[in-house]
């Protein structure tokens, strides 16, 4: 054990000089809407904005958090995969061979980010108890959880569909503290230089569970949109890997299903 601490704490000040680092050259961003925040522990929604979305979570939400974070990021072996199928697998066939080789580059600085932020590791396979226990638990000590759970299906040209099964952390919760928990909305504008949080939404635990994901997720994607257009108008960062040419702005009606 002994051996290991030396590692545990370079590792960990590593971390935090790339946390400093990358803090001094990101944009600044301002958090509007932080009175929408309960004092108890909440759910923190927000649409992914590519890699802006968790770095801006990191960086800017006030308040103790946690950030959901898929599994494969953490594991050294998992990274190329992981990052090259999410981030890279549509780019043209002629450099793709660049962005394999920065899938296997990039590992080491991956894994040392993402286990040493504030982050909560997301399995889709067994162990996903695992991964809804270890929410609760950061919930139990204090810590708001902040969930980015679009997936690649559009919904409209702010943000994409939601995955549902995040919203039954509520349920696990409510089953372990007898506590009711509430879905803050959060809609992430980098080229705006903005994070805006808008109205709760609050679980029902004597509803269906299937009602409640459907409920809650429309809510919160509707929440979101309102809350973008309500905003000077900006380019819209969206969750797929594209060209910024490509970006549509809050205003428009287009929506882009490439």
């Amino acid at each position: 054990m002994e051996m290991n601490r030396p590692k545990h704490r370079l590792s960990r000040g590593c971390y935090l000089v790339l946390r400093w680092i990358l803090k001094l050259v990101y944009p600044s961003i301002t958090v509007e809407g932080a009175e929408h925040l309960p004092q108890e522990p909440c759910i923190i929604v927000g649409n992914h904005a590519q890699m802006h979305g968790p770095v801006i979570a990191e960086l800017y939400l006030p308040g103790k958090r946690t950030i959901w974070c898929n599994a494969q990021m953490m594991e050294l072996r998992e990274v190329p995969a992981y990052t090259y199928q999410d981030f890279w697998s549509k780019k043209p066939r002629y450099i793709r061979w660049f962005f394999k080789l920065s899938s296997y580059l990039i590992a080491p600085l991956c894994v040392l980010i993402f286990r040493n932020a504030h982050t909560t590791a997301v399995y889709h396979d067994a162990r996903v108890m695992r991964t809804f226990r270890d929410t609760v638990k950061a919930m139990q000590d204090g810590s708001n959880v902040v969930i980015f759970p679009e997936c690649y299906e559009p919904h409209n040209h702010i943000v994409n569909q939601f995955q549902e099964h995040f919203i039954d952390v509520a349920k696990l919760y409510c089953k372990r503290t007898g506590q009711a928990v509430s879905f803050v909305p959060m809609y992430v504008a980098p080229r705006a230089g903005k994070v805006r949080l808008g109205e709760p939404v609050f679980f029902c635990p004597d509803a269906p569970i299937g009602q409640e994901r459907s409920r809650i997720c429309n809510a919160l994607m509707d929440e979101i949109t309102r809350l973008a257009m309500a905003m000077p108008v900006h380019k819209v960062v969206p969750y797929e890997n594209r060209s910024p040419k490509d970006y549509v702005t809050n205003l428009s009606s287009e929506v882009d299903a490439t």
